[in-house]
């Protein structure tokens, strides 16, 4: 295929407008960073992609809307960056409405972006990873401060501000990985944890991941469901009106709803929770693996729902609050229990 120039992708994009850019560069081959590239001197500016950087500047625009996604799922939380941590392998936001974690490793390039549309100019920061895979987005919204919006720009520019835009190659999902030999050495060690960050360490420990380590550790550690269980968990969660916590993440940014679930509305392959200052958008029919999954914790067990992907990719996981005032965890455990269980183990 022959190589697009900014001119290209621009006269394409002009005759497919109603097409969202993720959409439009899938189509072309292109990553979101190379669209975005192409439009630098005209409605986009490259800036200062460190979290320390972007969340500086976030912290001052007021009610936005921050977006973290994966190919299966977007969330979606409304609210203002606060009580920011920087670090130098994970940052965190810690406000009450906005919870992120982010991996400053894939913060590679960003652009602010000011975007006609029908309804008037979309203002927003967007942070992608070396090879041009969004990591994270922030969007101004009607009651945001504007002021602050012009004010941050100069200090992020930086000095390259072209149109063109060569990624790295993206690193493939890794697929499931578990080691048979070490399976009585992971439920030992699982059955010892005292904090859920410890189980991604006994993972590595193991030579395992994630996955792997689920489709070996068997009961009671893990519980193999159907993948209609998720939507049967959004539902039961809604009709309870309990609070869970929702994560999802890619490589360099985790988001984190905790609340409730009040409208769920589906379309199409789509669910969708369209609450105030909350929307996730989830592909049900790229769910192909979902797991119940307990770990001890010195709070009690940390009981979750984990969807996976064809690819063994991670798209969310869902956890009961156990917040002293707002501990939903016994509702969320007993939902847990009642949802049903995949008919025949594949992985047993």
């Amino acid at each position: 295929m022959t190589q697009l120039t900014p001119q290209d992708i621009r006269a394409l994009r002009a005759e497919s407008p109603g097409l969202r850019d993720r959409d439009f560069a899938d189509q072309l081959g292109l990553s979101e960073a190379a669209l975005l590239a192409a439009y630098v001197g005209d409605t986009a500016t490259r800036i200062k992609a460190h979290p320390d950087d972007v969340m500086q500047s976030a912290q001052q625009l007021g009610e936005v809307m921050a977006l973290t996604r994966v190919p299966a799922c977007v969330h979606e939380k409304v609210g203002v960056f606060e009580d920011y941590h920087s670090g130098a392998h994970a940052c965190m936001m810690l406000g009450r409405d906005i919870d992120t974690r982010m991996f400053p490793s894939h913060w590679q390039h960003a652009f602010a972006v000011e975007k006609p549309t029908d309804n008037g100019v979309q203002r927003s920061l967007q942070v992608f990873d070396a090879a041009g895979d969004a990591v994270h987005k922030i969007f101004l919204r009607e009651g945001s401060d504007l002021a602050a919006w012009e004010r941050i720009q100069p200090s992020m520019i930086i000095d390259d501000q072209s149109q063109t835009f060569t990624g790295a190659p993206r690193t493939p999902v890794e697929a499931a990985k578990c080691n048979p030999e070490k399976t009585d050495v992971l439920r030992k060690e699982w059955a010892r944890l005292t904090d859920t960050h410890q189980f991604l360490r006994l993972c590595s420990k193991l030579k395992m991941n994630r996955l792997g380590a689920y489709r070996i550790a068997g009961a009671p550690f893990v519980r193999q469901l159907a993948v209609e269980s998720v939507d049967e968990m959004l539902g039961k969660v809604q009709q309870a009106g309990i609070e869970i916590m929702i994560f999802v993440g890619n490589r360099g940014c985790i988001q984190i709803h905790s609340g409730p679930i009040q409208t769920l509305r589906p379309m199409g392959p789509w669910q969708n929770v369209l609450d105030p200052g909350f929307n996730l958008h989830l592909r049900l029919d790229h769910i192909a693996e979902v797991w119940a999954v307990e770990k001890p914790t010195q709070r009690g067990p940390a009981i979750s729902v984990e969807a996976f992907d064809k690819d063994g990719g991670l798209i969310l996981q869902t956890f009961g609050i156990g917040k002293e005032g707002r501990d939903s965890r016994a509702e969320w455990k007993a939902i847990v229990e009642s949802l049903t269980p995949l008919e025949q183990e594949a992985f047993a």
